[in-house]
C-alpha cells in the first residue's frame, strides 16, 4: 500500500505563518470592532468615577464654592463632561455650582422628581450611583423615540463638608456613537488583511526556502551516499542546526568511507591468506597423486600444515567476530599469569630451533590475575606472533613482566622497522595495516591486534604501543594484580 505523500516544510511553514496572520486578524476584528462600544463605555465610565473622587476630596477639605466652581470647570473641558453640584438644606437642594460642555446634557433641566430619585438611589447605593440613560428617556433631544440608545451616563457621588453638611454631585459624560469610528476602523482592517496575508505569503515562501533548501541539499547528498558514494560532501548553510548536522554526516561519510576501504582491504588479504593455503594443499595433493615418488612424509606434512594455518585462520575469524558481536565475553578467573606466558612460550620451541628465532622472557616473581584463561593465551600468543612476523634481522624477541603499584604489566618487544608516531594510534583500528602491503604472516593469521584489542577491551585492561622507527615495537597491556592462593590461608 502507498503513503500519502506528507506535505513538506514549506507548506507547513506557510500554514502556520498563515494561521498565525489570520489569528492576529481576527484579535484586532473583535477588540477593534466588536469591542468597541464597551471599552469606550468602560472608560468613561471610570473617568467619572475618578472625577467625583476628587471632588469628594475637594469638598471634604472645605473649598469654597469659589473653588469649586474653577475645579468643575477644569474637568468639564479636560474630560468633555457634565457637572452640578447640589448642596442639601433639609429636604431640598440647592445647585451651587455647574460646568456645562456638552451640548444636549441630560443635566440640563433635569426636574427635582428625577433629582430625587438619583438622590435615593445613591443613598441606598452606599454614597454613589451609575445609570446610563437616553435622550428620550429625559425627552431632551426633539423627536427622540425610546431605544434611540445610550446618549450618556449619570453618575451621582454624596459627599460631606468638614461641618457635615451634605453635597450632591451629578455628573454626565456623553457617549457620542462611534459608529463612524467602527466604520473607519472597519475599512482599515479590511486593507490592513490583505496587506498582511500578501505579506505572510512572501515572508513564509522566503523563511520556508531559506530553511528547506540546505535540508532539501543534505536529504540529495544523502541519497548519493546511501547509493555508494562515500565520497560526497554535505554542505550545511542558512543556520548553525544545519550547519551542525552537515559536519556529523561529513564525519560520518569519511568514517564508512574509511571503514569500508579497510575492510575491501582485509577481505582481500583474508582472501589471499585462504588462497595461499588452499593452493598449497592443492598442488601438493596433485603432485602426490600423480608422481607416487612424491608421496613423502614432508609433502604430507606441508599439506598438514597448511590445513592447520587455515584452520587457525577460520577460527580467528570467529573469534574476532564473536567478540566484536558479544556472544564471547570474559569468564574470569584467578590465574598465575607468569606460567601461562610461560606455557605460552612453549609453543615456539621449534620456531626458535629451527628458524633461529630467540623469544626470551624475563620476570621478577610470580603474579596472579584475574582474567579469562583462554583469551589471554590469545593476547600473549598475538603479541608474540606479531613481535615475531615485524623483528629485526636479529631474530629476537623479548617478553618482560613488570609490576607496580597493584597493577602487571606485560610488554612485548621487537627489533623491527618501527611505528611512525602519526600512525601509532590507528595500530588498534579494525582493518589497519601499518605498511598497506599485504603480506602472509609466518606465524599466525595476521588478525592478532584487532583480537587483542577487543579482548582487552572486554577486561577493561589498559593497553598501548611504544615504537621508534628504526628501533622496534613494543607492545604492551596491564591488569590489576590478584593476591595467590596461599596468601588467603
Amino acid at each position: 500500500m502507498t503513503n500519502k505523500r506528507r506535505p513538506g516544510i514549506k507548506w507547513k511553514l506557510f500554514g502556520f505563518f498563515a494561521l498565525f496572520v489570520a489569528t492576529v486578524i481576527a484579535v484586532l476584528w473583535v477588540f477593534q470592532i466588536l469591542l468597541l462600544d464597551d471599552f469606550h463605555e468602560a472608560i468613561k465610565q471610570r473617568e467619572l468615577v475618578r472625577t467625583a473622587d476628587a471632588f469628594s476630596e475637594a469638598i471634604a477639605e472645605g473649598k469654597s464654592e469659589s473653588e469649586l466652581d474653577e475645579l468643575l470647570a477644569y474637568y468639564a473641558v479636560h474630560r468633555n463632561l457634565c457637572a452640578d453640584i447640589y448642596r442639601v438644606d433639609g429636604h431640598r437642594a440647592r445647585l451651587v455650582s455647574q460646568a456645562d460642555v456638552i451640548t444636549g446634557c441630560v443635566l440640563h433641566n433635569i426636574n427635582d422628581r428625577e433629582l430625587g430619585r438619583l438622590y435615593e438611589a445613591a443613598l441606598q447605593a452606599g454614597g454613589s450611583y451609575l445609570e446610563a440613560v437616553s435622550f428620550a428617556e429625559f425627552n431632551r433631544k426633539p423627536g427622540a423615540q425610546p431605544g434611540d440608545g445610550i446618549a450618556g451616563t449619570i453618575y451621582v457621588r454624596l459627599a460631606h463638608a468638614k461641618n457635615g453638611t451634605p453635597y450632591i454631585l451629578m455628573l454626565n459624560a456623553s457617549m457620542a456613537p462611534v459608529s463612524a469610528t467602527v466604520d473607519t476602523l472597519r475599512i482599515q482592517l479590511i486593507a490592513l488583511s490583505g496587506v498582511l496575508l500578501v505579506f505572510a505569503l512572501i515572508l513564509a515562501f522566503a523563511i520556508s526556502r531559506a530553511i528547506t533548501r540546505p535540508i532539501t541539499r543534505i536529504g540529495q547528498a544523502a541519497k548519493r551516499f546511501a547509493s555508494g558514494d562515500y565520497e560526497t560532501n554535505f554542505i550545511g548553510g542558512g543556520y548553525r542546526e544545519v550547519d551542525d548536522l552537515a559536519d556529523t554526516l561529513n564525519y560520518a561519510s569519511a568514517e564508512v568511507a574509511k571503514s569500508d576501504r579497510l575492510q575491501k582491504e582485509l577481505i582481500a588479504n583474508i582472501s589471499h591468506d585462504l588462497r595461499t593455503p588452499l593452493t598449497m594443499i592443492r598442488g601438493y595433493a596433485e603432485v602426490m597423486r600423480d608422481i607416487p615418488e612424491e608421496n613423502t612424509p614432508e609433502n604430507v606434512q606441508v599439506i598438514i600444515d597448511e590445513a592447520a594455518h587455515l584452520a587457525e585462520l577460520v577460527g580467528d575469524l570467529l573469534d574476532l567476530s564473536r567478540i566484536e558481536t558479544g556472544t564471547r565475553v570474559p569468564q574470569p578467573e584467578r590465574l598465575n599469569l607468569t606460567q601461562t606466558v610461560h606455557d605460552v612460550m612453549g609453543r615456539y620451541t621449534k620456531l626458535t630451533e629451527k628458524d633461529g628465532y630467540t623469544v626470551t622472557f624475563a620476570a621478577e616473581r610470580e603474579v596472579y590475575v584475574s582474567a579469562d584463561r583462554t583469551m589471554l593465551l590469545q593476547v600473549i600468543y598475538n603479541l608474540i606472533n606479531n613481535a615475531i612476523n615485524y623483528t629485526g634481522t636479529d631474530r629476537t624477541v623479548r617478553v618482560i613482566q613488570e609490576t607496580q603499584a597493584g597493577y602487571v604489566r606485560i610488554a612485548v618487544s621487537d627489533s623491527g622497522a618501527g611505528i611512525a608516531a602519526d600512525q601509532l594510534p590507528l595500530i588498534w583500528d579494525r582493518y589497519y595495516k601499518v605498511d598497506r602491503i599485504h603480506r602472509r604472516a609466518m606465524i599466525g593469521t595476521g588478525l592478532g591486534l584487532s583480537i587483542v584489542k577487543h579482548i582487552l577491551d572486554a577486561h577493561g585492561a589498559a593497553y598501548g604501543v611504544d615504537s621508534t622507527p628504526g628501533v622496534g615495537s613494543t607492545f604492551w597491556f596491564a591488569l590489576p594484580e590478584s593476591t595467590p592462593p596461599d596468601a588467603e590461608l
